[in-house]
């Protein structure tokens, strides 16, 4: 068997080495396991529906300097230039693109009443294509018809009825009991006579993102939002065309963004990937410089103990023997380093989470990263363990 105290005694020789050793295993610890919380939660948050064929769909703006012109108007005939492209599905102005980053949230309530108890949303305006455009799925209810649409310049007017979000009915009334029931929005009623499965908002980020309510309202100006549905197989011929197409009717104003939803989105999730990126290599980084930490304070210590272990060789002692030692000593300064890390891995992501509100970390992080740096230390000291093991004894003697 084994006796830990000659190891022991060896490390408090040798404290600078051990030292140094706790100390970056503790960070790599804490760094690593916080770092791979943050990926699975952002990978998790990148990989999540949004309930729209992004694929399909195409978003741009028009910027009109003419105000002689019925923006209204000009609006219903560039829907319907859109929908003449050969490959397009729909076509739809809004008042904001979803998954941008830019757009409406407000407060609201279950009575007229500002009592202070309202549910945020995200909201935009668009006229009764713009279900079919976006190409969500309606669980329940109608969709908006013509007569639900509300042509106004003021928007302190409202429409009577809406359509939200599966997210939304469920949060403020309780899962599937959202339809035909009453909204308030700056006191006045909206009746929600649909429910769409999934639609995210203009923050996919945010907390409440797949909270989204739509008014059947045109509000049209001199800078107009469109989204535009396509075949998937002729999306890029059909945003080659837009341009041409409405600057023939009126060349007056100029056509900026062109691009598909997909790129909106990841425009805004840009950041994200970012972050990531830099993570896996501060990760990568981290256990490449402990691995190498640990073979250079083996390395080191063999080197040494040449004499004491020439002479543990000449007394009989195993190969095998040699190498379970310095694995055992290795795994000493690991179990130290690994019990501080756990710490300040904890007191790191207490701090992540009051600064940044990034979700708790769980133990499964702590447990599946001390778990590598284990494997990590193991089979960093093997092959310096192994090249101690053939230490002939006649060459350690004549070392001294």
């Amino acid at each position: 068997m084994l006796e830990l105290k000659p190891i022991i005694n060896a490390l408090l020789r040798s404290k600078v080495g051990a030292v140094l050793a706790i100390l970056q295993l503790a960070l790599t610890l804490a760094i690593v396991s916080n770092s791979l919380s943050i990926i699975s939660e952002r990978v998790t948050y990148l990989n999540k529906p949004t309930g729209y064929p992004e694929e399909s769909i195409i978003t741009f703006s028009v910027m009109s300097f003419d105000d002689k012109i019925d923006a209204n108007q000009q609006l219903i005939v560039d829907e319907r230039i859109l929908k003449s492209i050969p490959g397009v599905i729909e076509a739809v102005g809004v008042s904001s693109v979803p998954l941008s980053g830019g757009g409406s949230n407000s407060g609201f309530s279950l009575t007229p009443e500002d009592d202070g108890k309202h549910t945020n949303s995200g909201h935009l305006y668009a006229n009764e294509q713009v279900i079919r455009t976006l190409g969500v799925k309606l669980i329940e209810g109608r969709n908006f018809t013509s007569g639900d649409v509300l042509i106004s310049s003021e928007y302190a007017k409202q429409p009577d009825v809406v359509i939200a979000s599966k997210a939304f009915t469920d949060e403020i009334f309780g899962e599937g009991k959202g339809l035909g029931q009453t909204i308030y929005y700056g006191g006045g009623p909206l009746k929600v006579v649909g429910i769409v499965e999934r639609m995210t908002n203009a923050w996919p980020r945010f907390r409440n993102a797949d909270r989204l309510i739509i008014f059947p309202m045109v509000n049209a100006n001199g800078f107009q939002d469109f989204l535009v549905r396509t075949d998937p197989s002729l999306r890029g011929e059909v945003m080659k065309k837009i341009e041409a197409a409405l600057l023939q009717e009126n060349p007056s104003r100029v056509i900026t963004g062109i691009k598909g939803l997909d790129e909106v989105k990841g425009k805004y999730n840009s950041k994200d990937l970012l972050m990531l990126r830099m993570l896996l290599v501060l990760i990568t980084a981290l256990v490449v410089v402990t691995a190498l930490g640990i073979f250079g304070l083996t390395q080191f210590n063999i080197s040494k103990r040449t004499k004491q272990i020439g002479t543990r060789r000449a007394l009989g002692a195993r190969k095998s023997a040699i190498v379970s030692y310095f694995v055992v000593e290795n795994l000493i300064v690991c179990a130290i380093g690994l019990v501080l890390g756990t710490v300040a891995t904890i007191f790191l992501g207490q701090k992540l989470m009051s600064l940044y509100s990034v979700p708790p970390l769980e133990v499964s992080y702590i447990l599946i990263t001390a778990l590598g740096l284990i494997v990590l230390c193991i089979a960093s000291v093997i092959f310096p363990a192994k090249k101690a093991a053939n230490i002939s004894p006649s060459i350690a003697t004549r070392s001294v």
